[in-house]
């Protein structure tokens, strides 16, 4: 049995966990655990207060006791927003204060393109325009090369939370470029789980969200692989192999 263990800021799309548990379907828990979030708003200086160390902190201890062997912090907004190199130090922060390997929801943005081999992408994020700008740098510091970011303007999580298949599926259009390799649609507030490979159908190319790819991040930290073809493209690229 392996445990991954998720930091999840408030309640809003965190039913896309035990789906994907059973999307699994293997030996692979995912227990998640809520973080105070204070102000739900889509603003910079509340993403920073929202992403603080001791907002974080508060959560370890009830993953360790799951019996976590990683821990993914499931925001990409309160990642992002700190930069690169904050970002970085955002998560070997956790990573000391749990005593496990972590990382966050926009580092596994980062690594799921070197993972399917991309570097064209496009952004279509819930986010407001300078949210999803921020998001946008994060990427380029990371290699991408960023070829349209189109933000929908959406203040709250709870807000986010709502959208269903018909919302998600405009958005993922709405932001796509003809020369992107793949459509990034970041917040962990918007339910992706049930749709991944339905959107990659609709557009002919990988999409990656942000719950996909967070609990994608937590198998890389545990050296672990699975096959489900329902998540989508990261989910169902095989193994390289070794010489």
């Amino acid at each position: 049995m392996t445990a991954l263990g998720f930091l999840y800021p408030g309640h809003s799309a965190e039913d896309d966990y035990p789906r994907i548990e059973m999307l699994i379907d293997s030996d692979i828990r995912l227990p998640v655990v809520h973080t105070d979030i204070g102000e739900d708003a889509h603003r910079v200086d509340a993403l920073l207060k929202m992403g603080a160390a001791e907002r974080l902190s508060a959560g370890v201890e009830e993953l360790r006791l799951s019996g976590a062997e990683a821990v993914v912090w499931a925001c990409t907004s309160a990642s992002f927003v700190f930069g690169w190199e904050g970002a970085h130090d955002q998560v070997r922060t956790l990573a000391r204060t749990a005593g496990l390997p972590a990382s966050s929801t926009s580092f596994a943005f980062a690594h799921a393109l070197g993972e399917l081999g991309v570097r064209r992408v496009a952004v279509a994020a819930t986010y407001p325009a300078d949210v999803a700008d921020h998001f946008a740098t994060f990427l380029k510091a990371a290699g991408a090369e960023v070829l349209s970011v189109r933000g929908s303007g959406i203040i709250t999580a709870a807000e986010v939370g709502t959208w269903a298949w018909e919302e998600v599926l405009a958005m993922a259009r709405a932001g796509d470029h003809p020369d992107a390799e793949a459509v990034l649609l970041p917040d962990t507030a918007l339910h992706t789980a049930a749709y991944v490979r339905d959107l990659e159908q609709e557009l002919g190319k990988p999409v990656l969200t942000a719950n996909q790819v967070t609990v994608w991040e937590a198998l890389r930290l545990v050296d672990r692989r699975v096959n489900v073809p329902a998540l989508g493209a990261l989910f169902s690229k095989e193994p390289p192999v070794q010489a």
